[in-house]
């Protein structure tokens, strides 16, 4: 088992900067793929950004290309997950994940999920 907890959610105001962390515990060997998804109110969720174990290996969902930045600290058990130049469309509830396997971040089907941690951006 694996446990995730999600932290750094808040309330921003658009354009503005935020840095969600998660710190995973228990049999993380286990299960060394890491990632954000979200859900947005009233809408499915979907992926956001993964990353291998290494770290060599980096996927980002066509809508925060370029703004969001994925990072992991495998010394501390965390991932992180850096928001630049936020939008409203940004807002929902960021969910880390993990799995033995990357193709498991976009089909949404990871083993372990966390609480979810807030996120709203403001206009």
């Amino acid at each position: 088992q694996v446990q995730l907890v999600e932290s750094g959610g808040g309330l921003v105001q658009a354009g503005d900067s935020l840095r969600l962390s998660c710190t995973a515990s228990g049999r993380t060997f286990s299960s060394p793929v890491m990632g954000w998804l979200r859900q947005a109110p009233g809408k499915k969720r979907e992926f956001v950004a993964a990353i291998s174990w290494s770290g060599g290996i980096t996927d980002y969902a066509d809508s925060v290309e370029g703004r969001f930045t994925i990072s992991r600290d495998n010394a501390k058990n965390m991932v992180y997950l850096q928001m630049n130049s936020l939008k409203p469309e940004d807002t929902g509830v960021y969910y880390c994940t993990s799995d033995p396997l990357m193709n498991t971040m976009r089909a949404l089907t990871a083993r372990y999920w966390g609480q979810g941690t807030q996120v709203t951006v403001s206009s």
